[in-house]
């Protein structure tokens, strides 16, 4: 599955037929999901008929895992950049919520749809959130309590779950579309959620020795 996501990867800055049935892909998928999607609506979006979408991808099903491919590579650059940014210790600006969008609404819609090689695409997700988790390790004076590929499912599977609840977020923030919020509401609360305790050290052990007695 890995290595057939690899093969698929299409250069994210050609503008040929290709990457405009592509985008197109992506955008319908995202709005009515694989099944309502048809070869002619997405052909008509990228501006080329039925017969040259064929051509470039043969089916559906291998348009989307062309598409799978491709959001994945977004994801991996996105990552790419705000690491080295970290590294740095900055910010950055080239990554923004705005920008992954798209890919975080097609992902969303993915798993809810159930895609073939979405399980691939979280997998690879969950692995680069590793990275990070095992940096923010080596800041801590304690043991962690569970081994980092547990926590990078867990923090991967909350990350997602805000897109797939966007609906809900966005009545209870007021909003029609939670990444389009002019106070930037949803980015403020995230950063606030990350960069500060739920909890103190102190509870957390108490909430273990708890886990702990009923084993």
């Amino acid at each position: 599955m890995y290595s057939r996501l690899e093969t698929l990867m299409p250069d994210p800055d050609d503008l040929t037929a290709r990457a405009r049935i592509r985008d197109a892909a992506l955008a319908q998928f995202a709005d009515v999901g694989f099944q309502k999607a048809t070869i002619r609506s997405i052909a008509a979006e990228a501006g080329v008929s039925p017969g040259l979408l064929r051509h470039h991808f043969g089916s559906k099903e291998e348009l989307r895992d062309a598409v799978d491919a491709h959001v994945l590579d977004q994801i991996r650059e996105a990552n790419a950049k705000v690491a080295e940014a970290a590294g740095q210790h900055t910010f950055s600006p080239a990554v923004s919520r705005e920008s992954m969008q798209p890919f975080q609404r097609y992902f969303s819609r993915a798993l809810l749809d159930g895609s073939p090689t979405i399980a691939a695409l979280f997998d690879q997700v969950a692995k680069l959130t590793e990275a990070w988790i095992e940096e923010s390790d080596k800041l801590r004076d304690d043991e962690p309590m569970i081994d980092v590929g547990t926590r990078a499912a867990a923090w991967t599977a909350m990350v997602f779950g805000v897109s797939l609840l966007q609906n809900h977020v966005g009545r209870l923030l007021g909003v029609d579309d939670i990444y389009a919020d002019p106070e930037h509401r949803l980015e403020l609360a995230m950063l606030d959620i990350y960069s500060h305790a739920l909890i103190t050290p102190e509870l957390a052990r108490q909430a273990r020795e708890s886990l702990d007695r009923k084993e």
